[in-house]
């Protein structure tokens, strides 16, 4: 069942330490204004979700999945800014949202034609904040999915480009932006633009964003009718931690370990912020894709992800691009065939 309204109280949160995946997530070659062939056939599919659980009443950790689960989550005001292209099939515009008290930039593309159209949520893989700009990361899904009939806002997360600031992001392992997420979906519901079909709506994530996919299934069920991760990053936040910053010597690693201990040491916080340990709260049909060269993000990650859904009973696609990278170059066009087929079953 859908949820609906500016507020959404969510039942619980799952958390994909959102560690950045360095190299490869920003945007790519202009892309065409349609795709060619179509992607393998799902080498993964299950059986409709069941009915998520109601989240338990001990406490929580205030940094949890569980504890975003629990909180009202608020997104509205969506604001139409400057223009920052018009091409002939739809116009892009900068925006603004407000996401549980933060405001909230990113862009917007807005098609040409009859209205009202579907509209789709993009989640960008990691760039550092410091030299991200509005809109960086996806440009090539923003400019085919607007040319396909889609109303596209891609958000830029807090402490990006013009959003506001949140000092606590990153020891918080990044949980604020599958905050920023939901609050660009209910902003979208609440706009009241004619342009926006409020029951059509969808999701894609890459790579740091294909794991704040993760976190919103399961943190906010029913609020997407459909959702697309791209080369994610593993569901164990613990495992992001290692793969990512514990290697590079990232000085994050020491105040996260003394804040919340390691998984040795604290075995039950680190189930509490993955969302594989909530997957039974899943209720969308969900399409991975993954490529068997990323050395980036090993598609053993997504493996384990489709089997603990697909043991879960939930509808989950992963598709396995043989010998494709993290950047999805060689196999772009395919993957985005299979992707706007997948949104097309699902939202229209």
């Amino acid at each position: 069942m859908r949820v609906r309204g500016t507020a959404c109280a969510v039942a619980g949160l799952t958390l994909v330490v959102a560690i950045g995946c360095t190299g490869g997530d920003d945007e790519a070659a202009p892309a065409p204004e349609k795709t060619a062939t179509s992607a393998q056939p799902p080498t993964t599919t299950t059986a409709a979700p069941t009915p998520s659980p109601t989240p338990s009443e001990k406490p929580v950790h205030p940094v949890s999945l569980p504890a975003l689960m629990a909180k009202r989550h608020q997104g509205s005001d969506l604001r139409l800014g400057t223009v920052l292209a018009r091409t002939g099939a739809y116009t892009s515009y900068r925006v603004t949202y407000e996401s549980n008290g933060l405001t909230i930039s990113g862009l917007m593309n807005i098609p040409r034609g009859k209205v009202p159209f579907p509209a789709l949520v993009l989640a960008h893989g990691y760039i550092d904040p410091a030299v991200y700009t509005t809109g960086r990361g996806l440009a090539r899904e923003q400019d085919l999915l607007a040319r396909n009939g889609y109303v596209v806002l891609h958000t830029d997360y807090r402490n990006h480009a013009a959003s506001d600031d949140d000092p606590d992001n990153d020891i918080n392992l990044r949980l604020g932006y599958t905050e920023d997420v939901i609050g660009a979906a209910l902003a979208l519901r609440d706009s009241g633009r004619p342009e926006i079909d409020a029951d059509r709506l969808g999701l894609l994530g890459r790579s740091m964003g294909g794991g704040v996919v993760y976190n919103t299934l399961v943190v906010a069920p029913g609020l997407f009718d459909a959702a697309v991760a791209f080369a994610p990053v593993s569901s164990r936040p613990d495992e992001n931690i290692d793969h990512f910053q514990r290697s590079d010597d990232d000085p994050l690693v020491a105040e996260i370990d003394a804040e919340y201990g390691t998984p040795e040491e604290n075995p039950t916080f680190w189930r509490e912020v993955s969302p594989r340990t909530y997957v039974d709260r899943v209720t969308e049909p969900l399409l991975i894709h993954h490529g068997t060269a990323d050395d980036t993000c090993p598609i053993v990650w997504s493996e384990q992800m489709a089997t603990a859904l697909s043991a879960a009973g939930k509808r989950v696609e992963l598709r396995r691009y043989q010998g494709e990278g993290h950047t999805f170059y060689p196999r772009w066009a395919a993957s985005m065939d299979a992707t706007m087929d997948f949104f097309s079953r699902h939202l229209r």
